[in-house]
């Protein structure tokens, strides 16, 4: 089931921030504590709980504090053949380049 199914960007991006809050909170961290073990600001960590505001670089060190980045890294991963005749195609019609 796709947790995120007709949401829009903001919506996952709210999500993920309350998500983010709420592994703070079971931890009883304060936003100070986890800004400080993360490197990143704790202006920019109250933004990303109010707003879902944050960059990519800072939502990676955040997980990574929180011990969850192992759950992004397989975010945008292709998804697995069916068949070794699907695997054979993909290899030899992929791209070589950038270019469709």
């Amino acid at each position: 089931m796709n947790v995120f199914a007709l949401h829009t960007p903001e919506e996952v991006a709210r999500q993920l921030a309350e998500r983010i809050k709420a592994l703070r909170l079971r931890r009883n961290w304060k936003r100070a504590t986890l800004a400080e073990r993360s490197g990143v600001s704790e202006a920019s960590v109250k933004r990303f709980e109010r707003t879902g505001h944050v960059s990519l670089e800072n939502l990676l060190k955040l997980a990574f504090t929180l011990d969850r980045l192992e759950e992004l890294t397989s975010l945008f991963a292709p998804a697995p053949a069916a068949s070794i005749e699907e695997l054979e195609s993909l290899q030899e019609n992929a791209p070589k380049r950038g270019r469709v």
